[in-house]
């Protein structure tokens, strides 16, 4: 076989791979999220404002952001789950820390200055860094089984970013109960809330994604 027919059916094997791989991705993580529906349900419940909530820029903008780190995570989760990762799920962080500083910048000018250390503490900061992991289990143990059939070339990269997704997908969940819309808040501790999954799967991901 030529080089030129060789690379021609690598990138042939590879463009038949995607779509399985980002279907599995994406039933890993809805079967997960249903589990954390369930805990939701039960433990916490939406909050009780929320239709009137809907009707205020900052839970819209909560929501564009989780919605935006959700799609961001999850190219990023597909990507590095390859041998040869692509560079492409860059623009998708981009696009997160663009719609971040656009909030955070609309925040500042808009609100009080005295008002903005009450803002970022918000009244559920410790309901935040306890309910996004929870919710985060079930989806990351759904990844990372998805992802022991990929070959990914940083088992401990691929295993980051499948934390990173099924904390996005806790994040999204835990944003209709959590009162506090504040892009202060919401930058500050969503991510803080996302760290301890993002080093589980990182761990986890050495351990059983690898070739």
């Amino acid at each position: 076989m030529k080089t030129e027919q060789l690379v021609a059916s690598l990138v042939a094997d590879r463009a038949r791979s995607s779509a399985p791989l980002g279907r599995s991705v994406v039933r890993a993580v809805a079967l997960g999220s249903l589990v954390s529906l369930a805990i939701f349900a039960v433990e916490f419940g939406p909050r009780v404002d929320l239709a009137a909530a809907f009707a205020t820029w900052r839970f819209d903008l909560k929501l564009v952001l989780v919605l935006v780190a959700l799609f961001a995570a999850s190219g990023a989760c597909i990507a590095l789950a390859r041998p040869l990762a692509s560079r492409s799920w860059r623009r998708g962080v981009a696009a997160l820390a663009l719609v971040a500083l656009s909030g955070l910048a609309i925040e500042l000018i808009m609100a009080p200055s005295g008002t903005w250390g009450t803002r970022l503490v918000g009244s559920n900061a410790l309901v935040c860094l306890t309910a996004i992991p929870l919710f985060a289990l079930a989806p990351l143990a759904g990844l990372l089984l998805a992802l022991r059939r990929a070959a990914p070339a940083s088992p401990a990269l691929a295993g980051a970013a499948s934390g990173a997704l099924a904390a996005a997908a806790a994040a999204t969940l835990y944003a209709f109960h959590c009162f506090d819309d504040s892009p202060l808040f919401v930058l500050t501790w969503y991510p803080l809330a996302a760290v301890p999954v993002i080093l589980l799967g990182a761990l986890l991901g050495h351990r059983l994604l690898r070739w």
